[in-house]
């Protein structure tokens, strides 16, 4: 499967920005823009953690996306993922984001951090990113839960 050049560097960018834990507050909302992540996640049996959510975003600049990204931490091993382009029209809207635990085997059931956070992608006109800034997040601890 090919992957575009625009995908490819917002991929990128979304992962970079996934990996990055932010200073800011634990529950940071911008001109009404928010973001949840529930208490329990899941990680599946095929090797995979999800996490999932609401969220609400006003539309974004004309030149720019929003995008879903997550972290999660567990015992100084952290993975992020991405959990795909949101749908800002002003409404509550669920969010669920998976990702593989193949380069994180040691992620297991119990306590960890969770981030999610809402980021509007900019361009100036080309196809590649030229600016990423986070329009609402929300931290806290998680409960991972073993499939069933």
């Amino acid at each position: 499967m090919r992957v575009s050049g625009p995908r490819l560097a917002l991929t990128a960018l979304s992962a970079l920005a996934a990996a990055t834990v932010l200073a800011a507050s634990a529950s940071a909302a911008h001109n009404g823009n928010e973001i949840s992540v529930q208490r329990d996640a899941q990680i599946g049996e095929h090797g995979t953690v999800t996490l999932s959510g609401t969220y609400r975003c006003a539309p974004p600049s004309p030149m720019g996306t929003v995008q879903i990204a997550a972290t999660l931490v567990q015992e100084g091993t952290k993975l992020g993922f991405g959990g795909g382009e949101a749908d800002c029209d002003g409404r509550v809207h669920h969010w669920e984001a998976t990702g593989t635990l193949r380069l994180t085997p040691d992620v297991h059931p119990g306590r960890a951090g969770a981030e999610v956070r809402l980021q509007e992608i900019g361009r100036s006109g080309g196809l590649l990113p030229t600016r990423l800034s986070t329009v609402a997040e929300d931290r806290r601890d998680v409960e991972l839960h073993a499939y069933r």
